[in-house]
C-alpha cells in the first residue's frame, strides 16, 4: 500500500462548536468512506472522557491527543475530525502538510452558542463566552495556515458538506506512477 493510499480523504479542523463531528459523519456518508472522530478515539483508547483526561493537565492530554491523531492520520483513508486544539500540537500541524484539510470556520458568537451548555474544560472560566472568543482568536491563524479549504460552518450541515464536496479533488485512480 502506498503512503497516499493510507492518507485520509478529508481532515476536518476548527474550533469547538464548529460542527466537525456532525459534518464529518455526513461527509463520510456522502463519500462512502469511514469516519473517525479523534476525540472519540482518544476516549476509547484511554477509557476516560476528554474532561477527565484534561483534569490530568493539558500537557498530558495533548500528548495523548498527539499519539492518537498521528496514528489515525497514518492509518485512515476516510474522513477524520480533529479535536479543536489538535492543530496547536506542532507534530500534528506538521503531519497535516499534504493532507486535504478543511477548516470549519465559525464566529465566536455562533460557536459559543453551540457549546454553552456543554462540559468543555477550556471554558471553565468566570466568563466562558469571553474565554471562547479569546481561544478562537488565538487559534484562527493556525487553522487557516493548515487548511486547504475554509468553509463557513454556520451554514446548515448539508450546505457545508456540499461546499466541501464541490471543492474536493478526485481521488487518484489506478496504480501509482513510478518516478
Amino acid at each position: 500500500m502506498t503512503a497516499s493510499a493510507t492518507r485520509p480523504r478529508v481532515v476536518l479542523t476548527g474550533f469547538m462548536g464548529s460542527g466537525k463531528s456532525t459534518v464529518g459523519r455526513a461527509l463520510a456518508a456522502a463519500l462512502g468512506v469511514d469516519y473517525v472522530d479523534t476525540d472519540a478515539d482518544i476516549e476509547r483508547r484511554f477509557g476516560r472522557s476528554i474532561p477527565v483526561l484534561f483534569a490530568d493537565g493539558e500537557a498530558a492530554f495533548r500528548a495523548a491527543e498527539r499519539d492518537t491523531v498521528l496514528d489515525v492520520l497514518a492509518s485512515s483513508d476516510g474522513v477524520v475530525a480533529l479535536g479543536g486544539g489538535s492543530v496547536t500540537v506542532p507534530e500534528i500541524a506538521q503531519a497535516l502538510a499534504g493532507q486535504y484539510v478543511v477548516y470549519l470556520e465559525i464566529s465566536a458568537a455562533d460557536g459559543y452558542a453551540r457549546v454553552a451548555d456543554s462540559d468543555r474544560p477550556l471554558l471553565a472560566d468566570p466568563d466562558p463566552a469571553a474565554r471562547y472568543a479569546q481561544l478562537l482568536a488565538a487559534r484562527t491563524g493556525t487553522y487557516r495556515a493548515v487548511a486547504t479549504q475554509t468553509v463557513d460552518a454556520a451554514r446548515p450541515v448539508p450546505e457545508v458538506v456540499a461546499a466541501i464536496l464541490a471543492a474536493l479533488p478526485e481521488p487518484p485512480t489506478g496504480p501509482p506512477i513510478a518516478g
